[in-house]
């Protein structure tokens, strides 16, 4: 695996990018297709090393899986063993958490160890867990493990959850789609992974309402089919590409794109001075005339989301005046800011989840490294307007959750080299 990216500054990009399967999607749907006995087909799976651990877990417990090209498999889930998990994959990533609900459907008892993921504060499963305990499950943490234990009979019930967590909401939603009677979630979170994956079970024959909304109503069913179904695209890759188009001055087409899933984002681009048009999937940037400072608030879907937050960063260092950036989501959202700081931005974190960006600066490349898959993607956005090169460590992280993102930039004019 490549350590580093090596970016030289000052290229203009231009061209047409193709916006990949969403990974968060990914991960939710890869868990649901556990849900039934029958062989499901993914379509769109991007090519990320989150997603690829996913299936590697799959695997691992004895799902039968078969690529039907590199971005479709077909997965038959009929014998699976959650004892057979391996604990080094599992904490590579976060999205693993999600497998809690559909083995607690099929199996009542079992263990998992504590999901990882991107360091980017406290993450516990607090939500996670005291919703499942509501279904009556036993919960117990011992030697960095997690151990579920199920009454025989679920019954559906009413799950108040104590934050809008996209994965608390998706793993109560594939739980509850096997327990018998009724439920009914609030404070669900509504992000595009959560629709998409209450339209694979809409698939798999659950009665499902309020999808894109913040109650979800769903009546288990104790037996659901096996499905096909297409990953929505990442809006965050869009928006991604989006920040990288302005940024470098350049004019470009994203296709594959739900516009829809972006509206608040790009509502802000425009107030900021981006000049683009939406169509029903593509966006076309154009030239923009003049950056503006504005104030960025993260919130909840359909807000602005946190994982456009440290990319939007760099766009604030090319503004003129003062911006303020408000992220109250986790408390190390700021890991790249150290970083850009050695490029030449101005900023001033004024508490964990504050900052300040004072622009227009100068930004020059140096050795910095990628802490997280957003701020890694931020940092590779800066190497596009820095003056000289800017040597990018840990791509790892990177590669976790965008697909090929250096080798499409590349075709877009940007000089970055893998070494």
């Amino acid at each position: 695996m490549a350590k580093k990216f090596i970016i030289k500054g000052g290229k203009t990009l231009k061209g047409t990018v193709n916006i990949s399967g969403y990974k968060n999607s990914a991960g939710a749907i890869l868990a649901a297709s556990l849900l039934s006995e029958k062989t499901s087909i993914i379509d769109n799976l991007p090519i990320c090393s989150d997603v690829s651990n996913m299936i590697k877990i799959l695997e691992q417990m004895g799902a039968k899986i078969k690529y039907l090209n590199p971005n479709k498999v077909e997965i038959n889930p009929a014998n699976i063993d959650p004892s057979k998990i391996s604990t080094e994959t599992f904490e590579k990533m976060r999205v693993s958490v999600l497998l809690i609900g559909p083995l607690l459907a099929r199996f009542k008892k079992f263990k998992v160890p504590h999901p990882g993921g991107d360091k980017i504060g406290l993450r516990p499963i607090i939500a996670h867990l005291e919703a499942l305990k509501n279904f009556g499950v036993k919960v117990k943490e011992e030697n960095d493990f997690y151990s579920f234990e199920a009454p025989k009979e679920m019954r559906g019930k009413n799950i108040i959850l104590k934050e809008f967590s996209v994965t608390a909401t998706e793993n109560i939603m594939m739980l509850a789609s096997r327990v018998k009677g009724k439920t009914r979630i609030e404070i669900a979170a509504c992000e595009p992974q959560v629709q998409d994956l209450g339209n694979y079970l809409k698939k798999m024959g659950l009665n499902i309402k309020g999808i894109g909304t913040h109650t979800i109503e769903i009546v288990g069913k104790s037996k659901l089919q096996g499905t096909t179904f297409k990953i929505c695209p990442d809006p965050l890759e869009a928006g991604t590409f989006l920040l990288a188009f302005a940024l470098t001055g350049g004019e470009g087409e994203i296709k594959n794109v739900n516009p829809e899933h972006l509206s608040f984002f790009l509502e802000k681009m425009r107030d900021m001075g981006i000049n683009m048009e939406v169509k029903k999937n593509k966006i076309f940037v154009k030239k923009s005339d003049v950056l503006k400072a504005t104030k960025i608030q993260i919130l909840p879907y359909p807000g602005f989301p946190t994982d456009l937050q440290p990319q939007t960063s760099i766009l604030l260092t090319q503004t003129k005046g003062k911006s303020l950036v408000h992220d109250p989501l986790y408390e190390s959202r700021f890991n790249h800011l150290a970083e850009l700081r050695k490029m030449g931005a101005d900023i001033e974190i004024t508490d964990p989840h504050r900052a300040l960006i004072f622009g227009k600066t100068k930004l020059i490349g140096k050795k910095i490294s990628a802490p997280d898959i957003r701020s890694g993607a931020a940092l590779i956005l800066a190497g596009l307007i820095a003056k000289g090169y800017t040597q990018i460590e840990n791509v790892y992280q990177i590669d976790r959750g965008y697909e090929k993102f250096d080798e499409k930039l590349r075709k877009l004019g940007a000089d970055i080299q893998r070494v």
